[in-house]
């Protein structure tokens, strides 16, 4: 029987007195005429913390002048309860040593005592995420933010984000103004979505579909940034249509991945597809211009979106003192690594009709239009209906069996990977029962039958398997298990990535480490050995689960119940 979640936040921490909690007074630290050096020790040792001698330190450089030492008295035993509860008490105590220098000390302080609950939310985010501390330590005024109304209590929407987003940059004028007014933006909706998330405010899916309305919303702002630069600079990519009439040709960026899918995690890279309307074309002086453009300045339709893709991609990766927007991945376009950037609707259509493989099939499941031009998106995704899905006509088994084979080719070369990486247990997304095989299944599955039954098609993962058992091709067990340990793996995915904002999928080997990503998780801090040992129970329970499923329909198709329903589906017996 799964462990019930423990909050890493209460709603008004009190002293451990109060509480009847048996840790000692931590005010003598700072108020004793001549502190014991033992009693520090074991003060501070009752708390959690393990670099004592570092933690003194701490606490003096915090004190300042005697004033603030009283000031920081009164706060000090709800402020080492809040930091004991914690995944790293050590740096937590390490970051209020920072975040005190950075501010106004007697100010602040007094700030905490009469708002314990923020008092409380930032031991919480000192203790778990050193990216989200980063961000409060940069800019302290966050922290009032942060206390706003509603800013934490609901989930941020997308036309809200829109909105505040317009208001930040319409007055400004120049490029990079504008684009460092983004990355300020990311910075703190990063916050604010990561915050939710360690108080439990946020459910896992909330918190990937607000990462990716956020990504959608600055890949989007980015591109009209840059698209208006260039204009100015080469003038307006233009086409004949059918009726021979000069037109704008309109350019899309398509979301594939994790953001296609409405499922980003914090440290995603997003997976982009960039393409335009015509192929055919030249930049123009748009119509009730000043002036034709100046010869030798116009360019081909061609030269002009590989400029401004390269140009896009630029601006979302590159840091600046402000951060930096999105890390960026295009490798699948057309031809990969190799390939032009931007390619026009026809050269994509020619290219999956001649050179597309399976894995590309999968892939474009989730594919979905995330900024520039809609109608452009839209059509992309008409374009690629029939190579994903395939041609009409009969499909006998062994066609299906080849398509599932394929499938396991490709998992069987990251399992390889895995293995020499020594991953193949500890990758909540590549390794054994991960992610990506809840995905493979699903997928797969969506290509064999999403011809035949188009309501199968959900580019979410949550979302497909409810729609698998709706169509008895999952029962509403295997879907209630793989879809708890879905929501169980993204989660541990997250309070993984958001320690560092690092791009890691990988439970650490270090048994102290993986104490703290079971205190992360929400499976408390009081006995933080047996917390590890639940957490590695339910890990392992979950990818059990799923790996079962997996090698069922992968590994021995003929004899697995969910291929049968989903032969069965498709006509055949």
């Amino acid at each position: 029987m799964s462990r019930s979640r423990v909050s890493p936040v209460v709603s008004r921490p009190q002293p451990p007195a109060q509480t009847g909690a048996s840790k000692p007074d931590p005010t003598p630290i700072l108020l004793a005429a001549k502190p014991n050096a033992e009693e520090v020790r074991a003060i501070l040792s009752a708390y959690g913390l393990r670099d004592l001698d570092q933690a003194d330190r701490n606490l003096a450089a915090m004190a300042g002048d005697p004033i603030q030492r009283r000031r920081l008295a009164d706060v000090l035993p709800m402020l080492m309860e809040a930091i004991s509860r914690t995944a790293d008490p050590d740096q937590a105590l390490n970051h209020w040593e920072h975040m005190l220098a950075s501010v106004s000390r007697t100010s602040f302080l007094d700030y905490l005592r009469t708002w314990p609950r923020m008092l409380d939310l930032l031991c919480v985010l000192f203790g778990n995420s050193d990216a989200l501390t980063f961000t409060l330590i940069r800019d302290p005024t966050m922290v009032y933010w942060l206390a706003e109304e509603d800013v934490l209590s609901r989930p941020p929407t997308r036309k809200g984000m829109e909105r505040t987003l317009r208001t930040s940059i319409e007055h400004l004028t120049s490029k990079e103004s504008k684009l460092d007014a983004l990355r300020r933006f990311q910075r703190r909706e990063m916050l604010r979505i990561g915050v939710r998330d360690l108080l439990r405010l946020a459910t896992a899916p909330e918190t990937t579909g607000s990462l990716s309305d956020l990504a959608c919303l600055l890949i989007h702002a980015a591109y009209e940034v840059v698209d208006v630069d260039l204009k100015q600079q080469y003038g307006v990519p233009m086409h004949r249509n059918r009726q021979g009439r000069w037109v704008e040709t309109k350019f899309a960026v398509i979301g594939m991945g994790k953001l296609g899918g409405h499922e980003l995690n914090y440290s995603s890279d997003v997976d982009l597809i960039y393409l335009y309307e015509s192929h055919d074309g030249e930049t123009r002086a748009p119509r009730g211009g000043r002036g034709a453009i100046p010869a030798g300045v116009g360019i081909s339709n061609e030269e002009y979106f590989e400029i401004l893709a390269r140009e896009l991609t630029r601006v979302l990766v590159e840091p600046t003192r402000e951060g930096y927007v999105f890390r960026v991945d295009l490798r699948l376009r057309a031809e990969g690594s190799v390939g032009q950037l931007a390619r026009s609707l026809e050269e994509y259509q020619k290219y999956y009709a001649t050179r597309g493989q399976v894995w590309e099939r999968l892939a474009l499941l989730k594919a979905s239009p995330v900024a520039g031009s809609q109608e452009v998106g839209q059509a992309f995704l008409k374009m690629v209906k029939p190579f994903v899905l395939g041609a009409a006509g009969k499909v006998d088994c062994a066609k299906v069996l080849a398509i599932v084979q394929d499938v396991r080719a490709v998992k069987d070369m990251i399992d390889a990977k895995m293995a020499d990486r020594g991953h193949r247990q500890r990758n909540v997304k590549l390794g054994i029962g991960g992610i990506r095989e809840i995905e493979f299944l699903v997928q797969t599955i969506q290509v064999l039958v999403g011809r035949k039954v188009p309501a199968l098609l959900d580019r979410s993962t949550l979302g497909s398997l409810d729609r698998l058992a709706r169509k008895k091709l999952l029962s509403i067990e295997e879907r209630d298990a793989l879809s708890a340990a879905y929501l169980f793996l993204r989660d541990v995915e997250h309070k993984l990535q958001m320690v560092h904002d690092l791009q890691t999928h990988a439970l650490p080997e270090s048994s102290e480490e993986l104490e703290r990503c079971a205190v992360r998780m929400g499976y408390g801090a009081e006995d933080r050995m047996k917390a590890a040992e639940l957490f590695q129970a339910d890990h392992q329970r979950h990818t059990e689960t799923v790996h079962r499923t997996f090698r069922s329909f992968f590994i021995e198709p003929m004899t697995s119940p969910i291929l049968m329903a989903t032969l069965k589906s498709m006509g055949m017996k």
